[in-house]
Formats: structure tokens, sequence, C-alpha cells
């Protein structure tokens, strides 16, 4: 069995795509994934399958989702060697010591094309910085997110694919919650979903 973590677009987040984690952990089980367990109530799934695929995994809980619960989102679906790997991969190394609130990290539904990263940081007017690496973006708010003309919508169309945000305390807690590393001292700010 792998442990796979599975992010939700948009659940919970402005009173759109309410969903209690107690029905999203049911229909997980009923879906036929091993141990179900949720983090905060941001759409943040881990569970346990063998062998599956992340694609195969992501048709299963949507496909589940819209069945069992009457909702329409996208699912985002990494293994836990994914996220270790995504972890590893920060290029914001400062930033995640000193400002994990305000950097995120959009799990995308595919890698993006090659020219995507610099129609992302074209698309920038503020003080924000950017990286795309695989099926990451990699996006630093020195500003806040809330006030950024860096919104989800135009992200989705910079890099031509959905993804779905967590800001750093959220990635270190899935990860402490996948055993990977021991749970994060300060968790101010930990979490951020976009709808």
């Amino acid at each position: 069995m792998t442990t796979h973590i599975a992010l939700l677009r948009g659940v919970n987040v402005g009173g759109a795509n309410r969903l209690a984690m107690a029905d999203l952990r049911r229909v997980a089980a009923e879906a036929g994934l091993a141990a179900p367990r949720t983090l905060l109530q941001s759409g943040n799934l881990l569970f346990d399958a063998p062998g599956a695929d992340a694609g195969a995994l992501e048709v299963r809980l949507e496909a589940a989702i819209g069945r069992d619960l009457g909702l329409a989102v996208d699912v985002m679906v990494r293994s836990v060697a994914d996220w270790d790997a995504l972890i590893g991969a920060n290029p914001f190394a400062a930033e995640a010591r000193d400002d994990p609130g305000h950097l995120l990290v959009v799990a995308l539904k595919a890698a993006p094309d090659a020219g995507a990263g610099a129609r992302l940081r074209a698309a920038i007017t503020g003080p924000e910085v950017a990286r795309v690496i695989g099926r990451e973006a990699f996006i630093h708010y020195p500003a806040g997110v809330g006030a950024s003309r860096l919104t989800a919508a135009l992200i989705d169309r910079a890099l031509g694919v959905r993804g779905t945000a967590r800001n750093w305390n959220t990635v270190m807690r899935i990860a402490a919650a996948a055993g990977l590393f021991p749970p994060p001292s300060d968790l101010s700010g930990s979490t951020l979903a976009w709808a």
C-alpha cells in the first residue's frame, strides 16, 4: 500500500462547495481507499491505495465526490514520495523559513508546457515571485494573497492547467501527517485553498 495525498480545489472557501471532512473520509472509504484521514477543513485527504497512479485516483475521487456529495471539484493527488520531492524542490528556502504563510505551492493537474513559467512571471504585476517546477508552481506573496492581483484565475490562464494552492505551513503539516517530518511547531496561518 502506498500513502497518497489528495488536495481538493475550492472546498469550504468563501461559502462555496461546503464539504464536511467526515463526509470526505466516508466517500473515500466507500471508493475503496484505505485509512482515509483529513487535515484541516480545506480538503486535504490522506489515504492508502495499492499501486494506483495519481491520475486514476484523481478520477476515482472526483467521480465519487460528484456522485455521492453532488460537488464538482478538481482533485490533485500526489504520493508521499511526490510530496517529499515537492518539498525538496522548493526554490524559495528563505521564504519557507521566514514567511511560510505567504509562500504557496500550487499543485497542478498536470505539468504545464515549457513556456508556462515565463507566462506566469509575465503576468505578475506586483511583488510576487514564482517558479514552475514539474506539476507544481511555487509562489511567494510578500504583501499577502488577499490584495494580490495574482489570482487563481490568472494563474490558471498563464499555466494552461488548473491547480489548488496550499501555503507552506500546510504543506509541512501534510508532510508531518504523512510521516515525512515531525509536526512543525509554528502553525500560524496554516491553511489556504483557492476556489
